[in-house]
């Protein structure tokens, strides 16, 4: 399986956080799968710990390429294909950051793992 990573599932994940739920943990713990994390999520988190909204243990560029290696995660870049996509999306979502990941998502029609109610407007396949 191949699947894209929200950003709240991501740490959620790395630091073992109950909120995340048993189908996620299920699917990331399984190696086989292809998880992807999407390029501008690594800005979303470095914004964040700069704002303080966010506490990494380590500086964002350590800490998230330590995670991605760990855990066998790939990242998944933005591609003109991507952004143009936003053009065609509802205003479900005013977040910049979950619109490429739904832009990507139905472009790559991969399936998004998120508990984000509002993604699921948009189509695309939601596990959680």
């Amino acid at each position: 399986m191949k699947a894209l990573l929200d950003t709240h599932a991501f740490l959620w994940w790395v630091t073992n956080n109950p909120q995340l739920s048993s189908t996620v943990r299920y699917i990331l713990s399984d190696r086989n799968n292809e998880i992807f994390l999407v390029q501008l999520q690594e800005v979303e988190i470095a914004i964040k710990a700069q704002l303080r909204k966010l506490e990494l243990p380590e500086l964002p560029e350590i800490y998230i390429a330590e995670q991605l290696e760990i855990n066998s995660f790939q990242v998944l870049p933005i591609e003109l294909r991507h952004t143009l996509q936003t053009y065609y999306l509802p205003n479900h979502h005013k977040d910049p950051f979950d619109r490429i990941l739904v832009a990507q998502s139905q472009v790559e029609n991969l399936p998004l793992l998120t508990r984000d109610a509002n993604i699921a407007e948009y189509g695309v396949s939601v596990l959680w």
